[in-house]
């Protein structure tokens, strides 16, 4: 009876639902990924800073995109002074809280990147987890709508330097401002109406994983989704419904051949005497503005917000970036504290999943300004804009984009296999040598016993090559010799069946024996033959 106890208390190794143990292969691919944004955010001259994962609860504020009080929705515990503290659900609130600490001796505007985890206490499911890697960049100090620009085309530069073509991705710009105009065109202006402006806003953000259907139901009742689970709506009327709907539809509506273009006709001139040229995004923006403006005439909100997407259309279409970057008033972006301009990066890419069923990326970064996060703490307004890559989500999506290609593999140290377990302080002497060089390399700490496990522990390390060394290579009449076994290409001999010569040939390669005193170059050989970086 005592043993069956004991073997009933034995702990069961189990992850919480929304987080993921990940490996060499997904960490390597992760670290090349947040060294490619990185390069471009420098380039662009935003410089480093690190904050905390943890922030006190009231510093992250009530800003959630799908809970309002401050201890659901994010993980939240009390110190030993009954403080509540919370681990951070973005990167934006805890920046706005460190620039208000720090904000006489910090340049102005202030330019800065972070890269790190965040921490949701949501509902898990498919793309969405609990612990998620974003990756930011923010101008403080600055209202110039070309700061908002900047980081459009920051966005699409960055997408273009992970390797996602031009044409696969589009960067979408809204503004907060208009979206107020919408909603005090249906009667949800004032203080009074906060929390319904913010289930609508809600609604509309999940246009592109819910479709039109979705965001109808999020605005009318509520929608039960695919687990059963009820989400209450705005209850809006359909006559509210249809408005919001043709503000979200607004692009689609000015690019009918059916629209009847009233306004800016210097621009519209232009656009007909060249009729090979595409139509610019400042064209397109043009006609968005003066269509949206007849609704909205009596919103100076409004009005305000659609000079500045016209005057960012403006500055991308003259740096070039107009077929990347485009106005499209269904973009919300759910979080709270947006006060203008609105940005979000959206891959086209299609693919299909393992049954043949499309599969849809939607966004994988965005952003927009949050002139009044900043102010929290100082009292004066500190305009603000910035950009966030979700690092997590966006390498899931290349992952799947890329997983019928053949997958570089992350190689492993080389190898010092112990042929004469008397001998270790030789073989680790070799060790030394190598690391000392700039060489990844390690010791076999394993049982010796078995050269053949030794050589299996190598392949499943991804090992470039292994050093053997016996006592015929330690006493060799020419001086002390090593075995060098090139596993990258015998992988490649054990795929030969036919050609005989060919295998001959590089079987005399795969394993050959050197001088101990060049260890260091021929193993340097091997590593850049097959191309491993050793340094």
């Amino acid at each position: 009876m005592a043993e069956k106890s004991k073997k009933a208390q034995k702990l069961r190794a189990r992850l919480p639902r929304g987080l993921a143990d990940r490996g060499p292969a997904e960490i390597a691919a992760t670290r090349a990924m947040v060294e490619k944004i990185r390069e471009v955010y420098e380039r662009y001259g935003f410089e480093p800073v690190e904050t905390p994962a943890m922030e006190f609860t009231d510093a992250l504020g009530k800003f959630l995109p799908d809970q309002d009080r401050p201890n659901e929705g994010v993980f939240s515990f009390q110190d030993d002074d009954e403080q509540w503290i919370s681990l951070r659900y973005d990167l934006t609130a805890p920046l706005a809280r460190y620039v208000a600490e720090n904000f006489d001796s910090l340049p102005k505007p202030y330019r800065s990147y972070r890269a790190g985890y965040v921490y949701r206490n949501e509902k898990p499911g498919p793309g969405r987890f609990r612990q998620f890697m974003q990756f930011d960049a923010d101008t403080v100090g600055s209202a110039s709508p070309a700061a908002d620009a900047e980081m459009c085309m920051m966005a699409a530069d960055t997408m273009e330097a992970l390797g996602i073509p031009r044409g696969s991705y589009v960067v979408k710009v809204n503004n907060r401002k208009v979206l107020d105009g919408v909603m005090e065109s249906i009667g949800l202006g004032g203080e009074e109406n906060a929390g319904r402006r913010l289930t609508v806003l809600r609604a509309i953000d999940k246009l592109d994983r819910l479709g039109e259907r979705g965001v109808d139901e999020l605005l009318g009742e509520g929608r039960k989704d695919e687990s059963g689970d009820f989400t209450k709506g705005a209850g809006l009327e359909e006559s509210q419904i249809s408005k919001i709907e043709a503000f979200m539809n607004a692009r689609t509506n000015v690019q009918s051949p059916t629209f009847a273009y009233a306004g800016s006709q210097d621009v519209l001139k232009r656009l007909v005497d060249d009729p090979d040229r595409k139509e610019s995004e400042y064209g397109i923006a043009l006609k968005i503005s003066d269509w949206l403006r007849t609704t909205f005439q009596d919103s100076a909100r409004a009005i305000e917000g659609l000079d500045e997407l016209v005057e960012i259309a403006r500055l991308v279409d003259a740096a070039g970036y107009g077929n990347r970057i485009i106005v499209d008033p269904s973009v919300v972006r759910g979080l709270e504290y947006y006060t203008g301009p609105v940005y979000e990066v959206e891959l086209t890419l299609e693919t299909k999943d393992e049954k043949g069923r499309p599969v849809r990326f939607g966004s994988v970064g965005g952003g927009g300004r949050y002139d009044g996060l900043v102010s929290r703490f100082r009292g004066e307004p500190v305009p603000a804009t910035g950009f966030s890559i979700g690092v997590s989500r966006l390498q899931a999506a290349l992952e799947h984009l890329n997983k019928d290609k053949p997958q570089a593999v992350a190689f492993g140290p080389v190898v010092v296999t112990v042929f004469d377990r008397d001998r270790v302080a030789d073989y680790q002497n070799m060790v030394a040598a190598l690391r000392n060089a700039g060489v990844r390399a390690e010791l076999y700490l394993g049982n010796p016993k078995n050269m053949g496990n030794q050589l299996k522990y190598a392949d499943r390390r991804h090992s470039p090559c292994v050093i053997i060394q016996g006592s015929d290579e330690k006493d060799d009449p020419a001086g002390p010799q090593i075995l060098l076994k090139d596993l990258i290409l015998g992988a490649e001999l054990a795929k030969l069946e036919k050609d005989r010569e060919e295998y001959l040939q590089k079987q005399g390669e795969a394993q050959t024996k050197v001088p101990e005193a060049s260890l260091v170059d021929e193993v340097r050989k091997i590593l850049d033959r097959h191309g491993v970086k050793w340094n």
